[in-house]
């Protein structure tokens, strides 16, 4: 039986030592109404591998990734999966399902140990009356994402997976990358199955391109880190599509 882990500290106190910036949907936000917001919240701790909820599970309500990263993938033919979206501080999951009251199509899972708030369903639909701002950047938020999913079908049929794979990596890059004095780190240590999974792509397919681009100088492979040493090649590499892996750039 799955349950919510519900725990202490109180998520008023979480949020008050939260050094990331929340949700770009709660922006502008009065003092009261962040009070209002906190006292919704519960903080939930998942580790890694730790799913948050599955496919088919009721929706309950929405989470707010804190800290950590999650992985938003859905499961398609022969056991394997399709990874959507990854998730890091301050974005948010399970929006999709508040307004229909379904069952989730897909599942989330922490890449690495993380902590989220959850908000009950009725309780965040009745912020959403009392603060319409709030809604309307949902809306926003909502309707950039399914233009980027469009642009991803689109992706997927009609380009090669040499360039799939090249805008994964700089995707990677641009959520969650780092510099470093050997490269730029794309700053996700991911299996090379879930890096084929994000590009839509076979194992073996993605474990040759990534070769490939070893051989060529663009990028450097120390164990399963993934550095970017020639962005520029990287980046000609891929057409421009609005194939967003995270809404806020921390």
């Amino acid at each position: 039986m799955w349950e919510l882990k519900v725990q202490a500290p109180r998520a008023q106190d979480l949020c008050q030592a939260c050094s990331h910036a929340c949700s770009y949907i709660f922006a502008g936000l009065s003092e009261e109404a962040r009070r209002e917001l906190a006292a919704l919240m519960h903080p939930l701790y998942v580790e890694a591998g730790e799913l948050i909820f599955y496919e088919g599970l009721p929706a309950f309500g929405l989470y707010v990734v804190c800290e950590g990263k999650v992985k938003l993938a859905k499961r398609v033919k022969a056991g394997h999966s399709q990874i959507l979206k990854l998730l890091g501080p301050g974005e948010i999951l399970g929006e999709k399902t508040l307004f229909d009251r379904e069952t989730y199509t897909c599942y989330a899972k922490a890449l690495e140990p993380s902590r989220l708030m959850f908000i009950a369903r009725e309780d965040f639909l009745a912020f959403l009356r009392k603060y319409p701002d709030v809604a309307l950047r949902l809306i926003e938020k909502l309707s950039r994402e399914l233009k980027a999913f469009g642009d991803k079908l689109v992706e997927i049929t009609a380009r090669s997976a040499k360039e799939r794979l090249a805008r994964v990596l700089l995707e990677l890059a641009r959520a969650f990358g780092r510099a470093t004095p050997e490269g730029l780190d794309i700053g996700v240590e991911l299996p090379r199955s879930e890096l084929a999974e994000m590009a839509g792509v076979s194992t073996e397919t993605a474990v040759r391109i990534l070769s490939e681009f070893k051989e060529r100088g663009i990028l450097a492979l120390p164990g399963r880190r993934i550095l970017i040493l020639r962005l520029e090649e990287l980046q000609a590499l891929a057409h421009p599509f609005r194939t967003f892996l995270r809404e806020n750039l921390l």
